[in-house]
């Protein structure tokens, strides 16, 4: 993979269905068949920022993201149109911290057992070295909806 793929050149936002101003990830880090990571700088006039902080929902959302563009990266790899999914349940979610107007967080994401296209996902935020924020949830991936971007 060609790494540091940055929003500069908007080149990762094949990979998503998202567009601004609704997306959380800056740079594709890494991806292979199990792991996504990314990288995303806090700005101030981001929808998910409130009093100075990135919200928890905020927080999900790039989680959320990091998993599709690893997705959507996999199936262009192998000639496939980007799928379309949707967060289908949250669980375990845990915040220690928000990270604040201009920080940059890594978010990294291990993909479990796949169960007819529900894809078990987990997720976790970090400023500098430290976890800021876990979750885990099921995507469900619907490969006959291409992502429309």
């Amino acid at each position: 993979m060609p790494f540091g793929l940055k929003a500069e050149t908007n080149y990762y936002m094949k990979y998503i269905p998202q567009r601004p101003p609704f997306v959380m990830i800056d740079e594709i880090v890494s991806v292979d068949k199990q792991h996504t990571t990314t990288t995303f700088t806090i700005l101030p006039d981001n929808i998910m920022v409130d009093n100075g902080v990135f919200t928890e929902g905020g927080l999900v959302e790039n989680m959320a993201q990091t998993a599709g563009a690893g997705t959507g990266y996999i199936a262009m790899e192998a000639g496939k149109p980007t799928p379309m999914g949707y967060i289908a349940a949250l669980k375990n979610v845990t915040v220690h911290a928000l990270p604040k107007i201009n920080d940059t967080i890594r978010t990294e994401i291990l993909f479990g057992q796949t169960v007819m296209n529900f894809h078990q996902v987990k997720g976790r935020v970090l400023a500098g070295e430290q976890e800021i924020a876990s979750c885990e949830f099921k995507i469900f991936v619907n490969p006959d909806q291409p992502n429309a971007s």
